[in-house]
């Protein structure tokens, strides 16, 4: 089994879209596509992938804004925490005031869960429910690889101070993660990637 992951950083808030793929049956995740679906696609077709789901770590604006293309033109299950959704149905009103637009969202497929598995082919990942950022936030772990949304970035953490955000779950959260395997490779929402074992020496929120 092999996995390939490629990033694309979309949108004016600079998100990092992850597509997943199983080299072998070419099947694909899209995880927080947040801007130019026709980039999106693009790379998923000259890969030869085929789209069959797309994950949301959660659903600030910034993170959604090419769901409903990809959904549209893929048909893709979309899946997120069910604790997520009125960030995810007021999240086109939340973009308004920020200054952006985004397209009526689509209805979610599937309601991941903690400990459910998110596969494609045969590469799989476990859900890990890790809420303070956002209510419904989720991390992907799996092949030596986390993916952490807003919850984990390079040397930081997301937000609290959003609607439905909460440091002290953000800090039990953070916990959790730390105590991943230190080789692990964190992909975060925004910025450069990292490893388990940098963020116990160097992430401030580490105390």
């Amino acid at each position: 089994m092999g996995m390939a992951v490629g990033r694309i950083t979309v949108g004016q808030l600079e998100v990092n879209c992850y597509i997943v793929s199983d080299d072998t049956t070419k099947e694909a995740m899209v995880v927080d596509p947040g801007d130019d679906p026709d980039e999106i696609l693009d790379y998923i077709a000259k890969k030869g992938l085929v789209l069959v789901k797309i994950v949301c770590t959660h659903t600030h604006f910034d993170h959604i804004g090419a769901l409903p293309d990809l959904k549209e033109a893929s048909k893709a299950s979309l899946q997120m925490h069910k604790d997520e959704l009125t960030t995810y149905k007021t999240a086109k009103d939340m973009a308004a005031y920020w200054g952006f637009q985004i397209d009526a969202m689509p209805e979610p497929d599937v309601f991941l869960t903690e400990g459910s598995e998110v596969a494609v082919g045969g590469v799989r990942f476990k859900v890990l429910h890790t809420p303070g950022h956002t209510p419904g936030g989720i991390c992907l772990y799996g092949s030596g690889i986390v993916i952490t949304g807003d919850t984990l970035f390079a040397g930081s953490v997301g937000r609290t101070d959003l609607p439905g955000g909460s440091m002290s779950a953000l800090k039990a959260s953070f916990k959790r993660l730390m105590a991943l395997p230190p080789d692990t490779k964190v992909l975060p929402g925004h910025g450069p990637a990292s490893t388990i074992a940098n963020e116990l020496s160097d992430n401030f929120f580490n105390d």
